[in-house]
């Protein structure tokens, strides 16, 4: 059964990491954890500078997938065109749904809350934790479009601005 799994993810390809967003898989290596042989994912998250080893056959399990198609990359951009949805609860439980799509590392959520979080220069200005959350998903968003665009995340900040800011005239 660990044998498909396995073959799912290779050296040099781009993943999504749900609670990391896009990285890097440098290679696939055995250690020995607590007497037991595990062969993990050894993957690299350039812009934090961090790496990540995740065992092989819990990398599904936890979430991590593959870079989103063009096609949800499009979905993604149609969401932010859409209008802002904002629930009437209270701060902390919106923060805590926010935090929950941009830890889910589903690309549709994360547009979710780039587009019920963005503000207009003419819009009242943002709270110091909307303006984290807002940071958050915009990075996350913007590395996977990057990534999956094949462009460097200069290119796709323009792009996703730029439909940010078509939404707002």
């Amino acid at each position: 059964m660990s044998k498909s799994k396995k073959s799912e993810f290779r050296p040099n390809d781009y993943v999504v990491y749900p609670a990391h967003g896009v990285g890097q898989i440098v290679s696939i290596e055995e250690q020995e954890i607590a007497g037991l042989t595990l062969e993990l994912f050894v993957i690299t998250f350039e812009k934090d500078k961090m790496t990540l080893r995740v065992p092989t056959n819990k990398a599904t399990e936890v979430g991590m997938r593959s870079l989103s198609s063009p096609d949800v990359v499009s979905r993604a951009m149609a969401t932010l065109k859409g209008k802002a949805k904002v629930k009437k609860a209270m701060w902390s439980r919106r923060a805590q749904e926010y935090e929950q799509k941009i830890n889910s590392g589903d690309l549709i959520s994360i547009a979710e809350v780039v587009r019920d979080l963005h503000r207009t220069d003419d819009q009242r200005e943002q709270s110091y934790s909307e303006r984290q959350l807002y940071e958050a998903a915009l990075e996350r968003l913007t590395r996977e479009v990057a990534a999956v665009s094949g462009s460097d995340e200069d290119v796709a900040q323009k792009k996703v601005d730029e439909v940010l800011v078509s939404r707002a005239a």
